[in-house]
């Protein structure tokens, strides 16, 4: 049985996901998993393949479990897996509750590797692995601290588990996706006051997953839609790092 796994997969990037992915190529089942079930539910209307909903709270890790349990007792063929849930939070490091903290780095870090390490069993030679980052992969982010650092893990995870695969000839593809500001849900747990108030410029979820699947067909580890996006990444490659940190800062009216 040929499925696709996507993680986040209620709203957002996610659902482009799924959308996509089942217009693109056939699939026997996509496991859409994220918080909301009954939006998971909704999905079916919109897609050919069999919607096969769980839902899942990454901030509790026997999810994880779950998931491997579900991967052993059906043993399918997993085609591609999108690690798209994960949230954020706009405020200052000292201000933000322990407990949020640990919660962004486990859906957004360890969550992400974890469902790779499980699905990686399950995965022939052509399979692919989106991995979601940010714009924040290229760069500290004072205000959305550990945020930015999650999304920097998932660039230096899948540009070097990329190349063990290419090394160890696996032949699976593993891509992080790297969007400017999107519009999604996203913002309704990140924004709670003033802390981040500049968005450079919007994309929206559909675009951001049309130029990652065509970036992936390219052969690309990263895929970053849009000249802007691409110039930013240049620019932080260029400058010195408290140099970028002192621009986003004083876009962000911070210090």
């Amino acid at each position: 049985m040929k499925i696709a796994v996507v993680t986040g997969a209620s709203s957002g990037i996610g659902r482009a996901f799924v959308l996509q992915l089942d217009a693109d190529e056939p699939f026997d089942e996509i496991w859409a998993i994220a918080l909301e079930e009954d939006l998971l539910g909704e999905l079916q209307k919109e897609v050919h393949a069999r919607i096969r909903p769980f839902a899942m709270d990454f901030c509790n890790r026997e999810n994880l479990t779950r998931y491997g349990e579900a991967l052993k007792a059906v043993a399918p063929d997993v085609a591609v897996l999108v690690n798209a849930s994960g949230f954020g939070i706009f405020k200052t490091f000292e201000k933000t509750s322990l407990d949020r903290l640990f919660g962004m780095v486990d859906v957004n870090a360890r969550t992400m590797m974890g469902m790779t390490y499980l699905t990686l069993p399950y995965m022939r030679q052509g399979g692919r692995i989106y991995n979601m980052g940010s714009g924040s992969s290229f760069q500290p982010t004072p205000y959305a601290l550990i945020y930015g650092a999650t999304k920097a893990f998932a660039l230096s995870f899948s540009r070097g588990l990329n190349v063990e695969f290419r090394n160890g000839r696996r032949g699976i593809r593993v891509m992080a996706v790297c969007p400017l500001w999107v519009k999604t849900n996203f913002f309704k747990m990140a924004v709670s006051d003033k802390t981040i108030s500049y968005f450079s410029k919007w994309v929206e979820a559909a675009d951001v997953v049309k130029k990652a699947l065509k970036d992936m067909r390219r052969g690309k580890d990263v895929s970053i839609l849009g000249f802007n996006m691409q110039m930013q990444v240049l620019g932080v490659k260029l400058l010195p790092a408290g140099l970028v940190m002192k621009i986003w800062c004083k876009q962000q009216k911070q210090g």
